[in-house]
């Protein structure tokens, strides 16, 4: 599956449509992020299941503002339209192919439960 452009017509769409979206937060200046673009293509290849979406933060500064990106390249997966996975910085192919398999061996069950309960200890501290 080739890797789409992901921008602020298309984002939600692309989140809400697949099970597992990896986003590439990246810009045409920065040097990490061209190196670990050919790492994020080939990756896009081997695994047919997954949506490889690149977000280029000086085009789409709204996504980037919306999820805090302090610094490029950061990785962001989404499953089932939770975020189970953000970094900064370059993964090798290796280290990638590892956090997706790990990506879907979540029990979203669980993870679901967890947001839950921490959404409800926010609004517990907040109105303490």
């Amino acid at each position: 599956m080739a890797v789409q452009e992901l921008t602020q017509d298309t984002f939600e769409s692309t989140i809400t449509g697949n099970d597992i979206v990896i986003m590439d937060f990246w810009a045409p200046w920065c040097g990490p992020c061209q190196q670990f673009a050919p790492t994020f293509e080939e990756a896009s290849g081997k695994h047919s299941d997954v949506v490889f979406a690149k977000v280029n933060t000086d085009e789409e500064q709204a996504i980037a503002g919306a999820f805090q990106i302090r610094s490029i390249p950061t990785l962001m997966i989404f499953r089932e339209q939770i975020i189970v996975f953000s970094q900064p910085g370059v993964l090798s192919a290796g280290q990638l192919d590892e956090v997706l398999g790990k990506v879907r061996e979540l029990d979203m069950e669980q993870v679901r439960a967890d947001v839950e309960r921490q959404q409800q200890e926010q609004e517990q501290a907040g109105g303490a």
